[in-house]
């Protein structure tokens, strides 16, 4: 995790517009670089280094003595560039998008147009299909393919960072399939002088943020957080137009002798839904094909595995967030079986937060013991909570009720985090939820294709909600945080399966996770089996929840008059609540006229709900009354 800035064709002194890149200087508290492009002297980078990888070179904008004329700038983990950069051979025998499915996208390998791409891009890089064979995969009653694949790359590695690999690929077969050949998060800015050639990209999911503005006359700004564009001056507008770098897509821009530049195309280069080209490479555990519960139970544990195990990449000491709720308990337990795999010497911390008699604080003990983990249990008060408001939206940039309200304890807790320990790289299960429809209104989902669709557009809002709070609440106190159920292998996985198998069933959601791990013994059965509980409800009480707690308190600070007056103040997403107003409020006070960066609420559907806490379903009524 760093923070990465930009700016090309400045028409201010680049002196005084560097200034705004120490806005993000918390992304990256180890060391810090501007550096003017050569030749061009209204463009320049700048960069704040979190060093958890390679910590002797890691610097950038990376430049590499074989390409003088690349600059590269990026934030993220590619966790394939040892893989890549290899010599050995990859075997990858039925493959768990094989199996044709009636309706769906994913056919045999050689059978799916999307797949006959891979190949024919396979090809184009320089490696050599050896065995590509439909009959040894036994017909129809299962399409799969068994082939081996020999590349040839020959990479010289300069330093041991990660995203070096970005300007070999690029230098192999350009941008197009460089993007699609990167297993990690990454948001990047990559220059090319010699091809006059700007290039951004960022993650399927949009794990890692990346924000740009640019004018009509060619001036780009690019940064990783808001916060460090808006203050930036030119002579065109007195307002800058900032907007979120879109995931799963990359630009080119071509770069003009004044520095200045020219969008040329913008490319989606990968669907969530789509099975990615560096799988070819993936040193994953055989999977087997069809969508009997038990293969499927089986490929699911092996990817997740997998997921957990690439992560470790690090130099710095690991450390999970622990609700004591599904997806988290797992990414702990895990994670603890992957670090003694790997002889780690040192004990997992995990972390807990609440209030006094919070749930999340008792379910996360029983794992944290179960485990044998290092626990660390964090509380707090509403009023420390109703104090951190403010820094919580300041580093958020929106003003989405669900989101502030969760991320608060996320907040405190990395505060913590950073100032007790010395745990760097934090994991969590964020996109669980919106994978394995995890949310409690999926039990009301007019199908399983209707939910399917639900899921998808969860995954595609993904860095507007959970995956900006995950980012901002931990690099605001400069943890990096890693989300194995974000992995590209587990979750085209997962959205492969027939969607009658990914529904909630028996009054559970999630029930196809939870089934897969019943016989593990991972985590205890209680929580394996433990219902859905938003993180911002489980920290609080059932009888006094935070949504409450903040309710009551945000009552006192705004008034009849103030919200019938709202439409006015904010015609554009017009909060509906006085806990609404009162976060638009500190939003506009920190970005003002900035509102559209949240393009709509975040809200539960087909229920007409009118407030995103899950403790307002039918589901928990019955228990704030006990």
């Amino acid at each position: 995790m760093c923070g990465i800035w930009a700016l090309f064709g400045s028409d201010d002194c680049l002196a005084v517009q560097c200034l705004s890149a120490m806005k993000i200087a918390h992304r990256g508290p180890d060391a810090f670089r501007f550096e003017n492009v050569n030749g061009y002297t209204n463009c320049c980078f700048g960069f704040h280094r979190l060093a958890v990888v390679d910590q002797l070179f890691g610097m950038q904008p990376i430049r590499v003595k074989k390409y003088p004329y690349l600059w590269l700038c990026y934030n993220g983990e590619i966790y394939n560039h040892v893989k890549v950069l290899g010599d050995a051979m990859v075997k990858r025998k039925g493959s768990n998008m094989s199996k044709y499915r009636e309706g769906g996208t994913h056919q045999g390998l050689f059978t799916s147009p999307v797949c006959w791409w891979w190949w024919w891009r396979a090809v184009e890089f320089g490696l050599t299909l050896i065995t590509p064979s439909h009959s040894a995969c036994g017909g129809s009653d299962g399409l799969c393919c068994s082939f081996q694949l020999q590349h040839h790359f020959e990479f010289e590695y300069q330093t041991k960072v990660d995203g070096e690999i970005i300007l070999h690929l690029y230098d192999k077969g350009g941008i197009e399939q460089t993007v699609c050949m990167l297993d990690g998060v990454f948001a990047f800015i990559l220059l090319d002088t010699a091809n006059k050639k700007v290039f951004l990209g960022r993650d399927t999911y949009g794990v890692r943020p990346l924000f740009k503005a640019m004018t009509e006359d060619g001036f780009l700004a690019v940064c990783s957080e808001a916060k460090g564009l808006v203050n930036l001056k030119h002579s065109m507008t007195p307002f800058l137009k900032v907007e979120p770098f879109l995931p799963g897509h990359y630009e080119v821009l071509d770069l003009k002798p004044n520095g200045k530049v020219a969008s040329v195309e913008m490319v989606k280069f990968h669907h969530c839904r789509d099975e990615p080209l560096h799988a070819l490479y993936d040193s994953v555990e055989k999977l087997f094909p069809g969508f009997e519960i038990e293969t499927v139970k089986s490929n699911l544990r092996i990817l997740f595995d997998n997921a957990i195990k690439k992560r470790l990449m690090t130099h710095r000491r690991i450390g999970c967030l622990l609700s004591g709720g599904l997806d988290s308990s797992l990414v702990a337990a895990t994670l603890l079986k992957q670090l003694k795999a790997a002889q780690v010497q040192y004990p997992l911390q995990t972390f807990a937060i609440g209030m006094e008699d919070s749930p999340d604080l008792l379910a996360a003990r029983k794992v944290a013991n179960h485990i044998g983990s290092e626990h660390h249990e964090v509380l707090f008060n509403s009023e420390e909570g109703i104090q951190a408001l403010d820094e919580v939206i300041f580093s958020l940039e929106t003003y989405d009720i669900t989101t502030v309200r969760a991320s608060v304890g996320m907040y405190l807790i990395s505060k913590y985090i950073r100032k007790n320990t010395d745990s760097v790289v934090i994991f969590s299960g964020e996109g669980s939820d919106e994978l394995t429809q995890g949310y409690i209104y999926f039990h009301k989902a007019p199908s399983p294709e209707k939910a399917e669709e639900e899921s998808e557009r969860l995954l595609k809002e993904l860095y507007l909600f959970d995956v900006l709070r995950a980012d901002r609440t931990t690099a605001a106190h400069g943890l990096e945080l890693r989300v194995p159920f974000l992995d590209h292998r587990f979750s085209s996985y997962y959205l492969s399966l027939p969607p009658d198998m990914r529904i909630p069933k028996n009054g559970i959601e999630k029930h196809l996770l939870r089934e897969t791990f019943e016989d593990s013994d991972l985590i205890p059965k209680e929580i394996l089996w433990r219902p859905k509980e938003a993180f911002s409800d489980g920290i609080t009480s059932v009888k006094n929840s935070w949504f409450r707690i903040l309710q009551e308190y945000v009552e006192h600070q705004v008034d009849d008059t103030m919200m019938a007056a709202a439409a006015q103040k904010f015609p554009f997403n017009t909060p509906k609540t006085k806990e609404g107003y009162y976060y638009r409020q500190i939003f506009e006070r920190h970005y003002p006229g900035r509102a559209d960066w949240l393009t709509h609420y975040w809200m539960p559907r087909w229920i007409n709900a009118t407030d995103p806490s899950a403790r307002t379903l039918t589901h928990y009524k019955s228990a704030a009354k006990a």
